[in-house]
């Protein structure tokens, strides 16, 4: 069985840094680009930063700077470091694990909350 499990967030206050962390169990994470996507309240789903399995990185626009993708293979695991947060990066930040060869693999983590206010 597949899971992934993020941990991690909470209530941190304006210029705050937190990290996530996505523990993965049941496949190679190792073979997997993994995501992280947030969703505020009211509004869809979008990506925030991905890392490929070959460690290449990118980053939307409004997180260009402060927040920071990375992996450990070894532990399975992947994280969001997050820097000098506003309060517009309040969202329920999720774990994405994809593959596409040999066939397409997508899993999703739980969801953790990350609220940022004074």
């Amino acid at each position: 069985q597949v899971q992934l499990v993020e941990s991690g967030g909470g209530l941190v206050q304006p210029g705050g840094s937190l990290r996530l962390s996505c523990a993965a169990s049941g496949i190679t994470l190792s073979l997997y680009t993994v995501g992280w996507y947030r969703q505020a309240p009211g509004k869809q789903r979008e990506l925030v930063a991905t890392i490929t399995d070959g460690s290449s990185t990118e980053y939307e626009d409004a997180v260009k700077g402060r927040f920071t993708i990375s992996r450990d293979n070894a532990k399975k695991t992947a994280y969001l470091q997050m820097n000098s947060l506003k309060p517009e990066d309040t969202a329920v930040y999720y774990c994405n694990a994809k593959r596409r060869i040999p066939t397409l693999r997508d899993y999703w983590g739980q969801g953790t909350q990350v609220t940022v206010s004074s």
